[in-house]
């Protein structure tokens, strides 16, 4: 049987080379110690850099614009959103059968609704299309003498304003 001779430098040695996987002999005390000591030499040098200063181009001083954040608050300040208070159904109050608006009807293919003085063109536009199902070419509209809203609003073509007058209800 043949005896095998030992390593000449196992890994675990001091002596072992550094590509053999053994660490370097310098402990971790001395290595602080001299990072210490070159931090204590930075600060006893200091810093001696040359600021340059800003150059003033106006006499008169302007506060700088500081940063202003945004409300963040703790709880609401109202409860609950208001309530919508022109509704398609507020925004229509009733429609006009005079003589003149009968024969708007006939002749111009145009309904005549006395509506909510808030209400714009868009809003009656709507109401309408959500109350009758039709669609509405455009609506003019005028503030009679007594204060009230009166809107001519005139159908698309595809559909007949004495179809939908007797629909309603008007005639």
């Amino acid at each position: 049987m043949e005896m095998l001779e030992p390593r000449a430098h196992p890994p675990s040695s001091p002596s072992a080379p550094s590509w053999l996987g053994a660490k370097e002999a310098v402990p971790a005390k001395t290595e602080a110690k001299s990072k210490a000591l070159k931090a204590k030499k930075a600060v006893l040098k200091g810093v001696h850099s040359h600021k340059k200063k800003k150059i003033r181009t106006s006499p008169t001083f302007r506060r700088p614009k500081t940063l202003r954040l945004r409300r963040q608050p703790k709880y609401p300040r109202k409860s609950a959103p208001r309530r919508n208070k022109l509704d398609h159904y507020a925004i229509i109050k009733f429609p006009l059968t005079t003589e003149s608006a009968m024969k708007k009807i006939e002749d111009n293919n145009t309904l005549v609704f006395i509506v909510d003085v808030k209400a714009n063109k868009h809003q009656i536009k709507q109401a309408v299309k959500k109350l009758y199902d039709i669609d509405v070419a455009k609506v003019n509209t005028l503030i009679r003498p007594d204060g009230e809203k009166k809107a001519y609003v005139r159908l698309a073509p595809d559909y007949d304003a004495l179809d939908v007058a007797n629909k309603i209800g008007i005639i």
